[in-house]
């Protein structure tokens, strides 16, 4: 059974292997040598991780919100640990009940943990090196792993109705995914001599074809025309375009 409350995911979540290709865009002027340039790589590698945090923790709050009773993460590392909040997740998305434990020893929170991953386990999800141990230590890198699976097979996979659960499988699901971005940009540019008109607009990922923001507009725009000002749009600095994306589709399209 799947979850009548399921909607689109929107694509701003890069994957979790692929989270340093800004270090493309800095140069031997931007960066100091040596210990300099590991610290700064360090650096961008903790920011990723907080917007993945602060991102997937807003993605779960979504469906919580939705479970009777209704529950909500504050911290994601630490409100995963004891299961029931995963599990409650699971509910949700799948349509089914599964046990739960309540009691708050080490050992309560491993049961539930690992009810969750054999509940998926059981849907033929793979979870590599994923472990109960992982999750209820609150392992950072593990955490965000199993979130990002969720998303993947709740929310894009799902919606394509792609049975597989091999690699490739999850790249299709993603260029699937890539692929209504583009059809839907290029069904209304087709009938719009303005889109037609935007240059450097070549949405080829995930990652470096948003960066200047324009993608996030023009995809609202094509969705609400009446929403987005495209010509007011390129006029803006970067920061302001993914400002101006993001607080349209939080106001009006319903996107946190």
């Amino acid at each position: 059974m799947t979850s009548p409350t399921r909607s689109a995911f929107s694509p701003t979540t890069s994957r979790l292997t692929n989270f340093v290709p800004d270090l493309a865009m800095l140069t031997s002027r931007s960066l100091p040598n040596g210990h300099g340039l590991e610290t700064s790589i360090h650096s961008l590698q903790n920011e990723q991780e907080r917007v993945q945090k602060k991102t997937f923790t807003k993605w779960i709050n979504i469906y919580l919100s939705l479970h009777e009773p209704p529950y909500f993460i504050k911290d994601l590392y630490e409100d995963i640990k004891d299961g029931t909040k995963l599990i409650a997740l699971l509910e949700v998305l799948s349509g089914q009940t599964l046990p739960m434990e309540r009691g708050r020893k080490r050992a309560h929170f491993m049961s539930n943990v690992s009810n969750a991953l054999q509940f998926l386990e059981l849907r033929k999800i793979k979870l590599v090196n994923i472990r109960p141990l992982d999750i209820v230590d609150g392992n950072p890198t593990i955490v965000l792993g199993l979130i990002w699976t969720l998303i993947l097979y709740f929310q894009i996979q799902e919606t394509y109705v792609i049975d597989d659960d091999s690699k490739d499988a999850r790249i299709k699901a993603k260029d699937n995914l890539l692929e209504w971005v583009r059809k839907k940009i290029s069904d209304f540019s087709s009938s719009s001599e303005l889109l037609r008109k935007i240059d450097g607009l070549d949405i080829r990922d995930f990652t470096t074809s948003w960066r200047d923001g324009l993608a996030f507009n023009v995809l609202i725009h094509a969705i609400r025309p009446d929403l987005i000002d495209v010509h007011r749009v390129k006029r803006m600095d970067v920061r302001e375009r993914l400002e101006n994306a993001f607080d349209v589709a939080e106001q009006h399209l319903g996107v946190p």
